[in-house]
């Protein structure tokens, strides 16, 4: 399936770290990722599939493919600036808040109104999203939630 995975573009190494080892679990498991295609996050979730071997789609604010990350396969070049987040959600099953400030929490409500399932990496309390310790208790999750809804 696809999993669209939303973060702060801004993060630290252990956010980091989370977020890349949430994409190689992604991977593994043969799922494809889906996000903001720029740095942070989306960086570091790209960055572990990647090295897994897995397919990244990047769906970027801006109207250029070269602003995508170097680890997004897929590059989508929308000119939409954040209106792009709609597209990002709904273009995954499912998604994983990582992290995040005020564009993650519009992702979130704009996943949650698609009735996409969320699971939650230190992520805004939101009701409708699931509340997650590890990125493989994120990825079982929505694999779980994604094939009931």
């Amino acid at each position: 399936m696809r999993v669209s995975v939303i973060g702060g573009s801004s993060i630290d190494g252990e956010t980091a770290a989370v977020a890349e080892a949430l994409g190689e679990r992604l991977a593994e498991r043969g799922h494809v990722v889906v996000c903001g295609g720029l740095g942070g996050v989306m960086e570091a979730v790209c960055r572990g599939a990647r090295e897994a071997g897995g397919e990244t789609i990047g769906i970027l604010p801006t109207d250029r493919c070269a602003d995508a990350n170097p680890h997004v396969t897929t590059p989508i070049a929308t000119g939409m600036g954040h209106a792009r987040n709609a597209l990002v959600v709904m273009n995954g099953d499912a998604a994983v808040a990582v992290d995040g400030a005020g564009g993650t929490l519009s992702e979130i409500g704009l996943a949650l109104a698609q009735g996409r399932p969320v699971a939650g990496l230190d992520t805004h309390a939101v009701d409708g999203v699931e509340p997650v310790d590890s990125p493989a208790a994120a990825v079982e999750y929505v694999e779980r939630a994604a094939r009931t809804d």
